[in-house]
């Protein structure tokens, strides 16, 4: 091989490397902006995680507001029921003073129907009477 051709093939292979470079410059330059894409991304999903964070300490709030509002729910059952077992007691003493007085109703209507009759007999008896009387007095004795 000669000088010449040497220095052709040496040539060659320089433009082959001066290819090689710019093409590792055109990626390199596709590689920067795909890592800026990259981080850019990296930045929204940051900033996405940051909002999502907030929610979730919001839903815990109200969560904790939610249960809170469990357990005043839950007191106020207890006194519902408290109230509603004395109601029930008024309301079983009410059906005991409702019995009571049904039966107190029947005996005093019995009572006044015999006092009627008695009345009655006591009226056909003071009739029977007065006529005796009138007869009585028309007798000359």
């Amino acid at each position: 091989m000669t000088n010449e051709e040497f220095q052709i093939l040496v040539l060659e292979e320089l433009k082959g490397i001066k290819s090689d470079i710019s093409d590792l410059k055109s990626g390199q330059g596709t590689l920067e902006s795909g890592m800026r894409a990259l981080e850019e991304g990296q930045k929204r999903l940051e900033g996405r995680q940051g909002a999502l964070e907030e929610g979730q300490k919001r839903l815990e709030e109200r969560q904790g507001a939610l249960e809170e509002g469990q357990k005043r729910l839950e007191e106020r059952q207890g006194v519902l029921d408290e109230g509603q077992n004395r109601i029930e007691n008024k309301l079983a003493a009410v059906y005991d003073q409702t019995a009571i007085l049904t039966e107190f109703r029947t005996e005093a209507n019995m009572k006044l129907d015999s006092l009627i009759e008695d009345n009655k007999s006591i009226h056909e008896m003071l009739g029977e009477h007065e006529i005796s009387i009138r007869t009585l007095r028309r007798k000359p004795v």
